[in-house]
C-alpha cells in the first residue's frame, strides 16, 4: 500500500513546490542551507573535510557559501523537475555556443556529457534534451518504488534515464552507436571493480572506467560542463569544455584525466559543488578479501 502511497504524496510535493518562481524556490533552498550550516553533522563535517582536502586555505565562510548553494540545488529540483516547457527551460541557461554540440554529433560517433555534482546539473538533462534526444545514467536507490518515481519525474520524450547497472549500460551503448547524445556524472563511487584509484585534489578517489570504455568503443566526442548559478532568479550559465583527444588507453591514466577535468570545472564554481559528498570512501567489495591496490589507496579513505 505504502509503495502507492508515497509516490503520490512525493508527485504532490514535488508539483506543489513546482508551481512556485524559481527564485522564491532558491531562497527557500537557501534557508535550509543556512539550518544545515548552523546545525551539527556528518555532512557538514564531511563537507569541510572534503573542501579542505581541495582548498587548504578555505574559510569557515566558504564552506558556508557552499552549504547555502546545496540547499538551493535540493529546491530546485522541484522546480526543474516538473516542468516541460522547453522554450522557457533554455530561458534559464546561457551558452554562447550551441553549434559545437551539433558539429560533434554530425560527425557520427555520439556525444558524451560528463559534470560534477556542481553549479544546477539537474537542469542540463531538461535542457540538453529539448536540443538533442539524450540518455543520461543515473543511480537507481535501492527501493523500486523510489526508482520507478525518479525516471517518471526525470524523464522526458527526448530524455531518457539509464540505471547505473547492465541494462543501463547498455542502452548508452546503443545511444553512442546511434550517434546520439549521454550523460554522466562520473565524480560519484562507482561499484566494486568498475572503477579503479586516481588523484581527485590529491588524494585517491575511486573513479569509474565506464567512461573510458564507452569512449574508446564508439570514438564519441566528450565534453566537460556545468550549470553555473548566476545568483537569485538570475538564471545559469553553461562552462563547457571539449576534450580534443580521445581518454588514454590505460583506464588509470584515462580516470586520472577524467578527475583532472572535474576538477579544473569545480574549480570555477567551488561554492557550489557537494563537497559532503563522501567521494573519497572504498566501494562495497563484492569479495570478502579486497585487492591488493585497493587496500593500499584506500587506507586512508574514510569508509563513512
Amino acid at each position: 500500500m505504502l509503495n502507492k502511497i508515497l509516490p503520490r504524496i512525493l508527485s504532490a510535493l514535488f508539483k506543489s513546490l513546482g508551481i512556485l518562481p524559481l527564485a522564491i524556490l532558491q531562497c527557500l533552498g537557501i534557508c535550509a542551507g543556512w539550518v544545515a550550516w548552523m546545525l551539527p553533522g556528518r555532512y557538514k563535517e564531511r563537507a569541510w573535510a572534503n573542501l579542505r582536502q581541495a582548498y587548504p586555505d578555505a574559510t569557515r565562510a566558504s564552506l558556508r557559501s557552499a552549504m547555502l548553494s546545496n540547499g538551493q540545488l535540493m529546491f530546485e529540483m522541484p522546480f526543474w523537475w516538473t516542468r516541460r516547457n522547453d522554450p522557457f527551460i533554455n530561458t534559464k541557461l546561457s551558452c554562447d555556443n550551441w553549434d559545437q554540440f551539433r558539429l560533434a554529433l554530425e560527425k557520427g560517433k555520439g556525444m558524451i556529457l560528463l559534470s560534477p555534482h556542481a553549479g544546477c546539473f539537474e537542469l542540463l538533462g531538461p535542457v540538453f534534451s529539448s536540443h538533442y534526444p539524450a540518455t543520461v545514467l543515473f543511480r537507481p536507490p535501492r527501493k523500486v518504488w523510489l526508482q520507478d518515481w525518479i525516471v517518471e519525474m526525470r524523464s522526458r520524450p527526448h530524455l531518457k534515464m539509464a540505471p547505473a547497472n547492465i541494462r543501463g549500460v547498455r542502452a548508452l551503448v546503443k545511444t553512442l552507436l546511434r550517434g546520439g547524445t549521454i550523460g554522466i556524472l562520473p565524480d560519484q563511487v562507482p561499484p566494486d571493480g568498475e572503477g579503479v584509484w586516481a588523484p581527485f585534489f590529491g588524494r585517491p578517489a575511486y573513479t569509474m572506467t565506464l567512461v573510458q570504455r564507452l569512449q574508446k568503443l564508439t570514438g564519441a566526442t566528450v565534453f566537460v560542463l556545468a550549470a553555473e548559478r548566476n545568483g537569485i532568479g538570475k538564471g545559469y550559465t553553461l562552462r563547457y569544455k571539449e576534450l580534443a583527444e580521445g581518454l588514454p588507453d590505460d583506464i588509470e591514466q584515462a580516470a586520472a584525466v577524467i578527475n583532472a577535468e572535474m576538477e579544473e570545472m569545480i574549480r570555477k564554481m567551488p561554492e557550489q559543488y557537494l563537497w559532503g559528498y563522501n567521494r573519497y570512501k572504498a566501494p562495497k567489495t563484492k569479495n570478502l578479501k579486497a585487492t591488493s591496490s585497493q587496500r593500499s589507496a584506500s587506507s586512508t579513505n574514510p569508509r563513512n
